[in-house]
């Protein structure tokens, strides 16, 4: 039984197949599913799958680094800190940082994210952070805030042994996907030496395919690609890391 952590299954590019789509997933292993937010668009979407798989595909709240933006991020924030008084969602997320899109708005980002980050610590809920070019940066924002550093994850981790090192310093989990596989990343040389008890697995879907299907749109199935080469890497078996990283995330996310 295999748990993909991350994947964003409400998107419109699983409009076409999505009862195929997560039939080939659980057929690969996949039981459980966890979704995070983006913006507002998604909300309504992304409830929408969890009451069609219910037990089975988990939602977040939160508002992604990249929909942050001048115009609107106050009502959107407002609608997070909305919807996580309405009910229960497993995490804050997907939060953080991007400096791969945008570079002069990283103060209203960084708000945007302290924000949330009290958000978490108000509701008790782990924070599912993104990081595009901004490990560092990232890594700043949560030591200079640790009051409101509760559990949560480095999702899609692409950084360095040292900043991985840091991260799991902060008691966050590392969230590995698709990039494990691609030849250039640099993930394999080094991901042998962190705790296997500190990884859990996610696709990122519909984005980010490992290979040999990168390029195309991801899909959970693929996140047997994933568990494979992390098998190949630390020497465990595909049944031992399905088993400990499962157990991770539900330590992560308590479900």
């Amino acid at each position: 039984m295999i748990t993909d952590t991350h994947c964003h299954l409400y998107a419109d590019e699983f409009k076409e197949d999505l009862a195929a789509m997560m039939a080939r997933a659980m057929d690969a292993g996949v039981s459980r599913f966890f979704m995070p937010n983006v913006d507002s668009s998604t909300i309504q979407p992304m409830l929408e799958l969890e009451t069609q798989y219910p037990g089975i595909c988990f939602p977040m709240m939160g508002l992604h680094p990249c929909s942050v933006r001048e115009e609107d991020v106050e009502h959107e924030l407002a609608l997070v800190e909305e919807w996580l008084e309405r009910r229960f969602f497993c995490a804050v997320g997907e939060i953080g940082l991007d400096l791969y899109w945008r570079q002069d708005n990283l103060p209203q980002q960084i708000d945007a994210l302290v924000k949330q980050m009290a958000l978490a610590h108000q509701h008790n809920l782990p924070m599912v952070l993104h990081s595009r070019n901004a490990n560092d940066e990232l890594i700043d924002v949560l030591r200079a805030h640790p009051e409101l550093s509760p559990q949560g994850v480095f999702h899609c981790f692409s950084g360095d042994l040292e900043q991985a090192k840091k991260v799991l310093d902060l008691g966050f989990y590392i969230g590995i996907g698709g990039v494990l596989t691609f030849k250039k990343s640099g993930l394999d040389a080094w991901i042998a030496h962190l705790p296997l008890d500190k990884l859990v697995l996610e696709t990122d879907a519909p984005w980010l395919a490992p290979t040999p299907h990168r390029g195309k749109r991801n899909e959970s199935a693929y996140i047997v690609e994933v568990i494979q080469k992390l098998s190949q890497i630390t020497g465990h078996s595909v049944e031992t890391l399905a088993q400990q990283t499962t157990a991770n995330a539900f330590n992560l996310y308590g479900i």
